[in-house]
């Protein structure tokens, strides 16, 4: 494992510690639902992995493990700051080739979600999303600082929970031809 990926995964280690002290308090009812709710005040550490097959013309498998921490803040009693990263850590194969990989970390996605404290039947957070250039490798990301709106809406019904998360990411960085690009997790 490279030396600059230790710190990063220590961190993300903690906070999994920390808030599992912090969760004991809560129903099990009342912690499913706030675990799926992208906008709740509780810290959780979500892994998301994607496996994409078939790539390229030798059909090689990409792999792609986002870590998403998600901690909230309270800034009044009548509003929180949601911040939800995504930090990916990417196995991508070599078209051209039938061997041959890069490994290691992608871009870092943040979102940063204004969302009222007592929410009504619909959950909702407004607010920014950046994406930092921190990929380790070119082919692991854009090489670019990004920047847009980003809004997520959700409602909870006896075990359903129904929503959107969406935003828009623009980038500009010189005459390259990666200009716009366009997110909707």
């Amino acid at each position: 494992m490279k030396k600059s990926l230790l710190p990063l995964l220590s961190t993300v280690l903690l906070i999994v510690l920390w808030s599992a002290n912090i969760c004991t308090a809560a129903t099990n009812e009342d912690l499913a639902k706030q675990t799926q709710n992208p906008v709740s005040d509780l810290i959780s550490v979500p892994f998301q992995n994607n496996v994409n097959f078939g790539l390229g013309p030798h059909n090689r498998t990409q792999n792609i493990l986002n870590i998403q921490p998600v901690i909230p803040f309270k800034l009044t009693n009548d509003i929180n700051l949601i911040t939800r990263t995504i930090i990916p850590i990417i196995r991508q194969p070599d078209l051209a080739r039938t061997t041959g990989d890069t490994n290691g970390l992608g871009d870092i996605n943040l979102s940063l979600f204004f969302s009222p404290a007592n929410s009504g039947q619909v959950i909702w957070g407004l607010g920014p999303v950046l994406q930092f250039p921190t990929a380790t490798d070119e082919v692991l990301g854009t090489r670019k600082w990004s920047a847009g709106p980003a809004g997520v809406a959700l409602t909870i019904q006896g075990p359903w929970v129904v929503g959107a998360l969406a935003q828009q990411v623009w980038s500009y960085a010189g005459n390259d031809d990666r200009g716009k690009v366009s997110t909707f997790l």
